[in-house]
């Protein structure tokens, strides 16, 4: 398929498409650097095996996971054009967005209680770079939010139906990717002791 052919309409919806695409693969590329850099460094001598991550990280986790299907039932809504009902879950997944980063503040509250820090004498390179990587996750998941929020508002404006949902897809499709990021990084930092 010639990306050059087609309608305005059909070249922006590509263009569209495209830079979240490129956007992803450029947040992987970070993430592979930072989870690279924590392996090579598990080789040192200070590394603090016995760490493991607080039970808030895995609690947040579950709610991220549901917050994808939620997303998933909204542009579900908007394909069967059941505007109300999209409408509805856009708004849940924004409060379990919400919670998530509460709950990931509350697991580096508990982190700090065990007497672990970012930096400073008592933190160690284990923990600062789970709290290097999560806090990166928690912004990316804040410009999730973001984009959240525009595609609730352009939905309350009656902009999506089931002849018109790319907004709703790019925004889902960004959602999805964070989610199995956070999965991924939770699953590596859980084993990769």
């Amino acid at each position: 398929m010639d990306l050059t052919q087609g309608t305005s309409k059909e070249k922006k919806d590509r263009a569209q498409q495209m830079m979240l695409w490129f956007g992803i693969v450029s947040l992987l590329m970070g993430f592979a650097g930072w989870t690279s850099a924590y392996i090579v460094s598990s080789a040192r001598e200070d590394w603090a095996s016995d760490l493991s991550l607080p039970d808030a990280f895995y609690i947040s986790t579950v709610i991220l996971v549901l917050s994808s299907v939620t997303y998933i039932l909204a542009k579900t809504a908007v394909k069967k054009d059941n505007q109300k009902g999209a409408t509805v879950w856009l708004l849940v997944t924004l409060g379990l967005g919400i919670s998530f980063i509460t709950l990931q503040f509350v697991g580096f509250s508990e982190m700090v209680a065990q007497g672990y820090y970012f930096t400073g004498p008592t933190s160690s390179i284990k923990m600062s770079y789970m709290f290097l990587i999560a806090m990166v996750h928690i912004v990316h998941v804040v410009a999730g939010i973001i984009s959240l929020l525009i595609v609730l508002y352009k939905q309350m404006k009656g902009r999506y139906s089931s002849q018109e949902y790319l907004g709703i897809s790019l925004g889902a499709t960004f959602w999805h990717f964070l989610d199995l990021l956070w999965v991924y990084l939770v699953l590596f930092m859980t084993f990769m002791k």
